[in-house]
């Protein structure tokens, strides 16, 4: 058998031992059903929702001179706001008041403008250096 194949299948069978792992945690919560809902719903999100709109802006960016800059950008901005959204949609209070002590969605916000603006402005240096070489920058 080559290496490939066993490489494939070990890595087949771990990922079948951590699915049963994960089903047999899940009898063991209090609300296995509304475990299933959750993990239901992020499946939904992500595969219906998150995906496509990667998918999408990776064909905006195709051709794109400057892509770099702002796929770290997108990259920086997803991240952010991928640990800032859970905070921001909860219902409700906290349980611990000092879970949410200052505004996340204006200092998510502001932290996006500030991604915003470093990206354009590294856009820029680049256009500028590029000019000042004599080459003419591409309209991206």
């Amino acid at each position: 058998m080559r290496t490939v194949s066993v490489l494939r299948y070990g890595l087949g069978a771990l990922g079948l031992a951590l699915m049963g792992l994960g089903a047999w945690l899940v009898t063991d919560q209090p609300d296995p059903l509304g475990v299933l809902v959750w993990l239901a719903g992020a499946l939904v999100l992500h595969d219906g929702i998150l995906a496509p709109l990667v998918l999408a802006v990776g064909l905006l960016l195709v051709g794109r001179r400057r892509r770099g800059p702002l796929r770290g950008a997108l990259l920086v901005a997803g991240s952010v706001v991928l640990v800032a959204l859970p905070l921001l949609v909860r219902p409700g209070a906290p349980p611990n008041p000092s879970a949410l002590p200052l505004p996340y969605g204006r200092n998510l916000a502001i932290v996006l403008a500030a991604v915003t603006v470093v990206t354009g402005l590294l856009i820029a240096v680049r256009r500028r250096r590029e000019c000042r070489q004599g080459r003419v920058p591409a309209d991206g």
